[in-house]
Formats: structure tokens, sequence, C-alpha cells
């Protein structure tokens, strides 16, 4: 009998698809929001899928997740209290509680199926959920920042695209909401699609930061597993300069045990192609 030939495969805007060999489904199901699959796959271990879209593997999740993280808590000078927005999954809650001076990571998700099968079948991932550090709070972040004024000094938008739930999550009001609930001189991060196939999605982004606050700034990431492997992300800052990078006595703490971000990699990921440039400027 012949071995089955099986893919799991992302179509995105039905112009483009990324596609990994399977060796079995460990879940498939739907919350009230969305459809979710876990995968097993040969090149990237184990992927979490939301409505057939790669959301995190545990072969690559450190790009994302470190530079989500590590690059807007080392701009801020001492991040102490952390909101993330989304990231079921506890990658990038993770990443926030590795620093000594934060004291408290709130995660704020909505689904909580993307809590409860990250926790029983990505663990390497999850266990940020399960950091004494973490509150886990599955609820809606929209309204989670509105009634939190000044309590955060860096919120991480760890959304979904744009779809769904998660529509609210890039709007100019949003963003206003999230300014209320940092502290002076706060700082936000956000992933913001892919700057070659979402242009679009982009360009609105950065418009509704600019909108609320002083400084933003677009950086990048070579994520295999997003589309064109290429993915930006914003920072707004309501004072620190992302573009000093980190101080050496914060990231000698770390050691070794980055696999992705370094202070060299925080500088050059705000060198953006002319291409990009032009697109924020338009």
């Amino acid at each position: 009998m012949a071995a089955l030939d099986l893919w799991v495969r992302e179509v995105h805007r039905n112009q483009i698809a990324f596609a990994a060999r399977a060796t079995g489904c460990l879940w498939s199901g739907k919350s009230e929001y969305q459809t979710l699959d876990v995968v097993d796959t040969e090149a990237f271990g184990r992927v979490l899928l939301l409505d057939g879209l790669f959301m995190t593997t545990e072969k690559d999740e450190f790009i994302y997740h470190e530079m989500i993280a590590h690059t807007p808590l080392f701009t801020h000078p001492d991040p102490r209290r952390v909101l993330v927005i989304g990231g079921g999954d506890g990658g990038t809650a993770r990443e926030a509680a590795k620093h000594p001076s934060v004291e408290r990571v709130d995660l704020v998700e909505i689904d909580r199926l993307v809590v409860e099968k990250s926790r029983e079948l990505l663990p390497s991932i999850a266990c940020g959920l399960d950091h004494p550090k973490t509150s886990v709070h599955c609820e809606d972040g929209i309204q989670w920042v509105k009634t939190r004024p000044s309590a955060y000094d860096v919120v991480i938008i760890d959304s979904t695209d744009p779809i769904g739930p998660a529509v609210g999550l890039f709007s100019e009001a949003f963003y206003a909401d999230c300014s209320r609930a940092l502290t002076d001189g706060g700082v936000l991060a956000a992933q913001s699609e892919s700057p070659f196939f979402n242009r679009e999605e982009v360009r609105s982004i950065h418009r509704n930061l600019r909108a609320v606050f002083p400084r933003v700034h677009a950086y990048t990431a070579a994520i295999p597993t997003y589309p064109g492997g290429f993915w930006s992300f914003a920072l707004a800052s309501k004072g620190p300069d992302p573009l000093k990078g980190p101080a050496p006595e914060r990231l000698a703490v770390f050691g070794d045990s980055l696999k992705y971000y370094n202070s060299e990699v925080h500088r050059a990921a705000f060198a953006l192609p002319n291409y990009i440039s032009r697109l924020l400027s338009e």
C-alpha cells in the first residue's frame, strides 16, 4: 500500500499558498470565534492554525515571539506591568516574563479554546501561560483596555489577521484606548501584517497609530511560515526612542538564551527597504 502524502496548506488571499508535509492532525474543531487546528508536520513540528492560517509553529515561533516582545520591552527603560492582547498560545507572555524588571503580565485572549489547546498540545510555547508573573484572562481585549487607565508600561498586540474577532484591534479608537491604558512614556507594539502582500493593512495600521502616538516606527523580521517569509511590526511610543536599541547591561542578563533577538538585530529591524518606507509615507 502506498504511503499517504498529506499536506497542510494555507492559501493567502486566494493568490498564493504555503504548504508543509503533515504527519497527522492532533486536534481540529471550532470555537464560537474561529476554526482551530493543531497539525504535526515534518519541517515545523506542531503547527497551530486559526481559520486555516498558520499562527505559530514549534520550529520558528521564537522569531515572532522574541521580536514582538523584546523590541518594545527593551525600548522601555523600566517595564514593570505588561499587557498582551491576543497571544493565547503563550509565546509572547513567555518572553515578556523573562525580563527581571517585569512584575506582572496580563494576557487577555478572547478565545478560551486557543489557550486550552495550546496548553495541551504546544507546551514549549504555552509554558508562558503558567509563569508565576502571568495572569490569563479569557476576555475581549478591546473592552479590557477601556477601563484600565495608566495601568501598563508596555502593551503588546499579538493579534490574528484583521478578520473576524480581531478586526477591532486595528482601529484608531482601539489604539487611543491602548494609549490611555499606558503610563507616561509607555510603549506599544503590534504585529502589522506582510508589507508585501498586505499593503493597505500596513498603511492603515500606521495611519491609525500616528493619529494617537507621537512616535511610530515600523520594524521587520524574517519568519519562514508567514506569507512571503517577511513580516512587519509597528512600534508606537509615548516617549522612548526604539532606535537607540537595548541597554547593554539589561541585555547581558539574558546571556545566550535568546535565539533571534540581539542589539544588532534590534537596530537593523528598523532599517526599512525603500518600498516599505514609501508605502508608509504615502
